[in-house]
């Protein structure tokens, strides 16, 4: 059996851990029960462990013990087509992964409370873990399980600009301020609301003020050599909103098709002139999470 689970970009600027949007951009999980625990990997993530302590074998153990059930070894091949640490949700993938490999695996079926609390312990930020299990445009409310699901642009390309090094959430997080001003979070409140507007009418002319973000993004640009310069270039070439993708260091820029190549073209020049290589990916927004394939 295999299952597919979509990579995502969050916060979108101005949302920070509160916006999700699943990705048609999959990691797919091969797996059979077997007699020991056995991990091939196929694309990114080489480095990643090929035993046990392998991210979705964890938490399929840990689903197991959950949900009082036995547990059974697989054998598990990763085709790995999200790149990892690069703030675009792979973890995320692997997490879900596990969970449903557990459920399918053993014939059972719990609510999607049950499988987001196992998801949680593993990852605590649900603007990742929700698109992956739902697919689509989610608004988080809490670490919980609060949140809606909203009908995102079909015509809006997702192109990412992806560089070759990696950031992790940890060393993301750290340089983030414990407290900010109330000026700044009125900033992102206005701008947060805007971006739902904005999607909601298709009005596209909204989404560069939408997505400006006074919480996370300036303090994260530190560690991300070119930015700034990669955001102008996006926009320089059309693109309607320029965001970085979660923690980063991948920036994601929402166009029309006949933008895409050009700003994702640009969005790399920035990132090699600034003496980084980058990689982009062309995608769309999916309305499919976790599924059977």
């Amino acid at each position: 059996m295999r299952i597919r689970v979509p990579a995502s970009t969050t916060n979108f600027g101005s949302g920070f851990d509160t916006f999700g949007l699943a990705l048609d951009l999959y990691n797919t999980f091969e797996f059979e029960p077997s007699d020991g625990y056995r991990v091939e990997i196929e694309g990114y993530g080489q480095d990643l462990p090929k035993d046990e302590t392998n991210l979705l074998i964890r938490v399929y153990r840990r689903a197991c013990e959950r949900f009082g059930l036995e547990e059974v070894p697989i054998r598990l091949r990763q085709l790995n087509r999200v790149p990892t640490t690069r703030g675009l949700g792979s973890s995320a993938t692997a997490i879900v992964g596990g969970v449903e490999i557990c459920l399918l695996v053993h014939g059972k079926s719990v609510s999607f409370e049950e499988k987001l609390k196992v998801a949680l312990e593993f990852e605590p930020h649900p603007d990742n873990l929700v698109p992956a299990f739902v697919g689509g445009f989610v608004i988080c409310i809490d670490g919980d399980v609060h949140f809606v699901k909203m009908e995102f642009p079909e015509d809006l390309k997702v192109v990412l600009a992806i560089p070759e090094f990696e950031l992790s959430t940890e060393e993301a997080r750290s340089v983030l301020k414990r407290e900010v001003t109330l000026e700044d979070c009125v900033f992102n409140i206005r701008r947060a609301s805007l971006l739902i507007y904005a999607l909601m009418e298709r009005r596209y002319d909204l989404l560069s003020e939408a997505v400006s973000d006074r919480l996370h993004q300036p303090v994260r640009s530190s560690l991300i050599p070119g930015f700034n310069e990669v955001l102008r270039a996006g926009y320089r070439e059309g693109a309607y909103g320029v965001f970085l993708s979660g923690a980063g260091p991948s920036v994601c820029a929402l166009c029309s098709e006949d933008r895409a190549e050009g700003v994702g073209e640009a969005m790399a020049d920035a990132f090699r002139e600034a003496g980084v290589s980058a990689e982009v990916i062309l995608t769309r927004p999916s309305n499919r999470g976790v599924h059977l394939t």
